[in-house]
């Protein structure tokens, strides 16, 4: 496995050996695992920033969305575990 270096400042350092110890972790360990949650957390940010990319265009496109009441009212039928239908879009007017 390849190494990569990273230079802290010696408060942050610290910090890291403090949060480290409280959770049972190494200092590695645990800037490890904070990397790889940021590294997650930005794919998955990317992935919704796609999808509200393609909904936008799709929305120039057809002008056609669902109510704000109309999801809320599904929503709160799924929750409650009643049966609902998804709602339909419908052309935005002003």
């Amino acid at each position: 496995m390849p190494t990569t270096t990273i230079r802290l400042e010696d408060d942050l350092k610290e910090r890291v050996s403090e949060a480290a110890a409280r959770v049972g972790k190494t200092a590695h360990a645990f800037i490890r695992d904070a990397i790889e949650a940021s590294v997650t957390q930005a794919e998955i940010d990317a992935e919704l920033d796609q999808i509200c990319e393609e909904r936008w265009a799709e929305f120039l496109k057809t002008g056609q969305a669902v109510s704000l009441d109309a999801m809320d009212a599904y929503l709160e039928a799924k929750l409650a575990g009643q049966p609902a239908s998804m709602p339909k879009p419908r052309k935005i007017t002003e």
